[in-house]
């Protein structure tokens, strides 16, 4: 039997030396195999072009909708999945911990959407499994239809922030991010950019090992951001980051949607989100409590109030009480009267003869409005604080 030589092109793994089958040489019947060169019956398969029985390639459009093609600096197009990301009927289950409980809802492109919920509520453990790095006990996720683990090279689909420390230390942010590049065959280009949009470029041969926490997020996200991804998972982003940091993650993430991107962000703070997201996903102990807008949410789990600030605050207490409205004084001294308008509160100082300094309605934070939702669903509380 002849020689033969390894070759990573034969099922086997073997090639005989003279079979003539690399550099887009002549097959068996004579046709070629690279660079769109014809096949066994002449047809050709890559760019669209005609297939066996003369036909081309259909162009594939997912369940949103969804089938462009994306270009990335130096290379060919990139065939975009679908953007919407779909949890179905997801659970997880660890013994006899139910950590996610039958959740269903569905992230869509355009926006930012904010994930929500207090400690313990699975937020971290529903992105794991958004990404296959946990398994369901039941149900699934897709992102455009399909699973994450099914996806060609998945960084030039979704792009994930989950843990900012997951680098190797004795790497520097530019050798870092090249690593990633090579493995998912994004131009070396594209690295570049990701460190000037990040605001890395200064640090960019500096070992990550050394680095901040607040640079950790950044370099965690230009990875995000490396394959130019329609999708996008952020927890916690904004961990770390200086004020101008925030700002500045904010507005990349509005900007993201703007272009029609997928922005799924979980974060615990709840005045950054009300500025960030514009549709919220809320959970508690593993369930969906709500999935709506960001003023709808503080509307329906918030009462708003009447301010008032004067310097008869017993007299104005009582007239408030003569008419039937419920009223209780702030930490400030200020009274807080519910069930009424500023408009009504006024008159009845008119009528009373009291001097006011200040009345107005208010309405409730996102905070608040979270608290009031979530109240019963926190695992965790601090001694006395549900007494």
């Amino acid at each position: 039997m002849g020689s033969r030589v390894r070759s990573r092109h034969s099922p086997r793994g073997w090639r005989s030396p003279g079979s003539g089958r690399r550099n887009g040489s002549r097959r068996r019947n004579g046709s070629r195999r690279r660079n769109g060169s014809r096949r066994r019956n002449g047809s050709r398969r890559r760019n669209g072009s005609r297939r066996r029985n003369g036909s081309r390639r259909r162009k594939t459009t997912f369940e949103d909708g969804t089938g462009d093609f994306r270009r990335l600096p130096g290379v060919g197009p990139v065939r975009s999945v679908g953007r919407v990301i779909e949890v179905r009927n997801l659970s997880k289950r660890y013994g006899g911990t139910v950590a996610v409980d039958e959740l269903s809802f569905a992230v869509r492109p355009g926006r930012v959407t904010g994930f929500l919920g207090p400690n313990g509520a699975g937020k971290s453990t529903t992105m794991r499994m958004m990404l296959d790095l946990d398994r369901p006990t039941a149900g699934r996720v897709l992102i455009g239809g399909r699973r994450y683990r099914d996806l060609p090279e998945p960084l030039r689909h979704v792009g994930a922030l989950l843990d900012a420390g997951a680098v190797h230390g004795g790497r520097s942010a530019r050798h870092h991010l090249l690593w990633l590049a090579r493995s998912n065959r994004i131009p070396a280009a594209r690295v570049r950019e990701v460190l000037e949009l990040t605001g890395l470029e200064g640090v960019a041969g500096r070992r990550a090992g050394g680095f901040s926490l607040g640079m950790s997020q950044r370099l965690g996200i230009a990875a995000a951001l490396l394959g130019d991804p329609p999708v996008l998972l952020f927890d916690e982003p904004v961990n770390g980051l200086d004020p101008e940091g925030v700002l500045w993650i904010r507005r990349l993430m509005r900007g993201m949607a703007a272009e029609g991107r997928t922005v799924f962000v979980s974060s615990h703070l709840m005045g950054e989100t009300a500025l960030a997201a514009d549709h919220l996903i809320v959970i508690g102990r593993g369930r969906l409590l709500a999935d709506t807008t960001v003023p709808e949410f503080i509307e329906a789990n918030s009462r708003s109030y009447v301010r008032i600030r004067t310097p008869q605050p017993e007299r104005m207490r009582d007239v408030l009480a003569e008419a039937g409205i419920p009223v209780r004084q702030a930490a400030d001294g200020a009274l807080e009267a519910h069930g009424t308008e500023a408009a009504k509160v006024g008159e009845l100082a008119a009528a009373g003869g009291l001097t006011v300094h200040e009345v107005g309605t208010r309405t409730a934070s996102l905070e608040e409005a979270f608290m009031r939702l979530t109240g019963e669903s926190v695992e965790y509380r601090a001694g006395g604080a549900d007494r």
